[in-house]
């Protein structure tokens, strides 16, 4: 069963590396890892995702919680979310082939984002599906990958909100408003 953990943890040093030691000595590889600034300050979002089975992922996901600096961890796999990857693919590409790349590259709703004289730099924001499908296209054609840099997968809730956006979403706000909870019902803010 693949999880996807969205944590947030304070902006520090060595964060990074608690986090990555905790994988490691529960025996569970990482499949993609990505770690930037959040809507917070002083908190980073990073998003783990991991192979691991239902139990298991109960036991991520508490041992999370245990580390020092991480203050909030939601596994959102089966919750309804968007879900994007970035990656940059650098193509050799001749006068000759280089028209067959930009029609793939519309095809696939990408862009070239560089032009050299031997190469073409494509980016492309997507599912994961997609991107893997440029890229098998690309294999099949003439012109062949040189370089593949993808950033992993950025998640997010639909529509599920954390309890920093409620409270971001509340300011200006009656003190008395109620905000809505995860499951529809209505809760009176502090």
């Amino acid at each position: 069963m693949l999880h996807t953990f969205v944590a947030y943890v304070e902006d520090l040093p060595g964060v990074l590396t608690r986090v990555a030691s905790l994988f490691r000595r529960l025996n569970i590889n990482i499949h993609s890892l990505t770690v930037g600034r959040s809507e917070q300050a002083g908190l980073s979002r990073m998003t783990v995702v991991c192979e691991a089975s239902a139990e298991a992922g109960h036991r991520i996901q508490a041992s999370l919680y245990k580390l020092e600096n991480v203050v909030e961890v939601d596994d959102i796999a089966q919750a309804p979310s968007v879900t994007r990857e970035l990656a940059l693919i650098k193509v050799a590409a001749t006068p000759r082939t280089r028209s067959q790349v930009f029609e793939l590259v519309e095809v696939f709703r990408a862009r070239i984002v560089d032009l050299a004289p031997e190469s073409l730099t494509i980016e492309m924001t997507g599912v994961e599906s997609k991107i893997e499908g440029l890229i098998q296209v690309l294999n099949e054609g003439e012109g062949r990958i040189l370089e593949i840099c993808r950033s992993g997968k950025l998640t997010m809730r639909r529509g599920h909100h954390t309890s920093g956006v409620l409270k971001a979403m509340s300011v200006g706000a009656d003190e008395s408003a109620e905000v809505p909870a995860e499951d529809g019902a209505a809760v009176e803010q502090e």
